[in-house]
């Protein structure tokens, strides 16, 4: 084993200029291939710390000869004790090879954040989290990303050892199908937010899919954090029965979005914040894969995850997030605002609301929540196109079905995300029929705000509830499915909520 000099950048001065700046360190080589035995190993070890006020990702280069079969990273830093409030040491890694470190480049070979310590790549194979393929010549570069830093500084050591020999025989990943077997135009339940071993989760895709399955889902979603790797992994989990879409949650310092449904193999960039105006630009990139831009948990209280990029380039918002809390209700009312901010000032367009489970290990939920969509077929573009039109509502699990229907004066009828077309003082009558939901309470919401509230459902959970207003006096009406409250006045938790039925001449 081979000591280089410590990479210690605590007595650099950083100067960080950029939101998203990044350092690079001066680089690591390895012998040359040539006159090595088939197997060869060499092996360096390198130290350094990272100081407080790091930039957000610190790139190693590494200088890799010609005649490299597999090229292994793995890494160890310190965690001290800090006080109650502030943020100790985390450390995230992943990896690009000799294509570059360019920001939407080609040489992205894989991110596994803080979920491994360790990692490998061969051209047959590759630690789940990074791409398997050949290990070309040329200078590649490990990505430290210091998530957050300790007030003691975070000190790191690195060990990178490269295998000589002839390189295994590439494997072409297997992509699952676009479409399985549907019933026609009907409701489809889904859950678009997973994480499996491909990135920080602890299932596998097979294990999710069952998972799925038991829970009455009809289709679900890929987002690993910050990498497409496991997209090759998932074709034996699709089927007749589940839809297996493919995408990525793009895990910024800013806040989290899931590209939804994308192209097999699209990799979607995370490096900028905020500040750097360069989401509108992934945004885009992720439309033309074939997905939508759905941020994810945005009043997450998590180090990194509540929000900041605004909502101009979304295609969804997901409001409910795993088992209700707090934030979801803080998503759901600045959701409201939005859909009130949208009918005063006019416009057409509107923002519909998802709901995910955000399920990574036991003994996380796999569909809680789902969501329901009406779709023309059990297709990825069908179910993006019921998502993008807002025809959906969201369900605590597939025991809970709703029908959301509002009715003119001459028998007109609307849905979930439709518009009633009448005059102001049409009267205008709005049903909820709903099966699943024992002792809740349904809630009409419009944009003045909660006007109509239910008396609890019976224990059989099925009932009808119904209202009239009318276009003048709501310019939508949403309904909301909510338990029991265990801490009045405060609402209880949702058990389910539809997207809105628009009222009136657009």
């Amino acid at each position: 084993m081979c000591d280089d000099d410590d990479h210690d950048i605590a007595r650099r001065a950083l100067f960080v200029t950029g939101a998203a700046a990044a350092l690079t360190l001066g680089s690591v080589r390895f012998a040359a291939a040539a006159g090595r035995e088939e197997g060869a190993q060499e092996t360096r070890t390198l130290r350094g710390t990272l100081p407080t006020g790091s930039p957000d990702f610190v790139y190693l280069p590494v200088e890799v000869p010609s005649g490299v079969r597999e090229f292994r990273a793995a890494y160890t830093y310190e965690r001290p004790s800090v006080p109650a409030g502030t943020p100790g040491n985390a450390l995230d890694i992943g990896v690009f090879d000799e294509r570059g470190t360019e920001l939407g480049g080609k040489g992205f070979r894989g991110w596994s954040g803080g979920a491994r310590g360790e990692f490998f790549i061969r051209a047959d194979e590759a630690t789940p989290a990074y791409v398997a393929g050949p290990v070309r010549e040329g200078t590649w570069h490990l990505a430290l990303g210091p998530y957050t830093v300790a007030p003691q500084g975070l000190p790191y050591e690195i060990t990178l050892t490269l295998t000589y020999g002839e390189p295994g025989r590439a494997v072409q990943p297997t992509y699952p199908p676009s479409r399985a077997r549907g019933r026609g135009r009907a409701w489809y339940r889904g859950d678009c937010h997973l994480h499996s071993w491909y990135s920080d989760g602890r299932r596998t895709p097979a294990e999710i899919g069952a998972l799925a399955r038991a829970a009455g889902l009809d289709f679900v979603n890929t987002s690993e954090h910050n990498t497409h790797a496991g997209h090759g992994h998932w074709a034996d989990v699709a089927g007749d029965d589940l839809l297996v879409m493919l995408g990525e949650e793009v895990t910024t310092r800013n806040g989290h979005v899931l590209a939804l449904g994308t192209d097999p193999g699209v990799f979607v960039d995370w490096r900028y914040r905020a500040r750097d105006n360069r989401f509108g630009r992934f945004a885009r990139q992720i439309r033309r894969a074939g997905g939508l831009v759905v941020p994810a948990h945005p009043h997450a209280t998590c180090i990194g995850c509540g929000w900041k990029f605004g909502f101009g380039e979304a295609d969804a918002v997901e409001v409910w997030n795993g088992p209700y809390t707090p934030d979801d209700e803080v998503a759901l009312a600045d959701w409201d605002a939005m859909l009130v901010a949208g009918v005063r000032d006019g416009r057409r367009a509107w923002l519909p609301a998802v709901g995910n489970s955000d399920a990574h290990r036991h003994p996380d939920v796999v569909g809680l929540p789902q969501t329901v969509v009406l779709a023309d077929d059990l297709t990825r573009e069908a179910i993006q196109e019921g998502i993008r039109a807002g025809r959906s509502y969201v369900a605590e699990s597939s025991a809970l079905s709703l029908s959301f229907t509002a009715t003119g004066g001459r028998g007109e009828h609307a849905g979930v995300g439709e518009r009633l077309e009448a005059d102001r003082d049409t009267p205008v009558d709005v049903r909820l029929e709903i099966t699943g939901a024992p002792r809740c309470t349904v809630r009409f919401v419009t944009d003045e705000g909660l006007l109509f509230t239910s008396g609890p459902l019976p224990e059989t959970g099925t009932g009808v509830v119904e209202w009239r207003t009318t276009p003048s006096y709501a310019a939508y009406v949403r309904a909301e499915v909510r338990h029991e409250a265990t801490t009045p006045p405060l609402p209880g938790a949702l058990a389910a909520f539809t997207n809105p039925v628009f009222l009136g001449r657009a």
